[in-house]
């Protein structure tokens, strides 16, 4: 019997307007995700995809909102890791943000993995097929 999960839907993130600024930028510009259609909620925002499918929301909050107890800190949400395509590219566009990142290859898995932090402290894997 299958528990009905195909795969993950979308992450989203919920911050004051300027942390949803910095993270829009900063997952379309760098890591390559790009704009795209979003409902009309009543709430402000965007959605961003990969390959034609939303895979990242950015909920803004207001402002005046409560700030996490420890905004450094992501609570039990260690990383996010999404599968890439171009790993030179994308090597280049982190370089040029000035984003500081580690590489490890996996033999077994015949893939290249970069580890970064993004600006609210989350960390991304970017895994590439060799």
């Amino acid at each position: 019997m299958t528990s009905g999960v195909t795969g993950l839907n979308h992450i989203n993130f919920r911050a004051p307007e300027a942390m949803i600024e910095r993270l829009r930028a900063f997952y379309r510009d760098v890591i390559g995700l790009s704009d795209g259609a979003r409902p009309p909620f009543r709430s402000r925002g965007y959605w961003l995809y990969a390959g034609g499918r939303d895979v990242m929301h950015l909920t803004i909050t207001a402002d005046d909102g409560p700030a996490p107890a420890h905004p450094a800190a992501t609570g039990w949400l260690d990383h996010i890791a999404l599968t890439c395509v171009d790993d030179a590219s994308m090597r280049a566009r982190l370089d040029a943000a000035g984003v500081p990142y580690e590489l490890d290859e996996v033999p077994a898995l015949r893939q290249l993995q970069i580890f970064l932090t993004d600006p609210a402290g989350v960390g991304v894997e970017l895994n590439f097929a060799e």
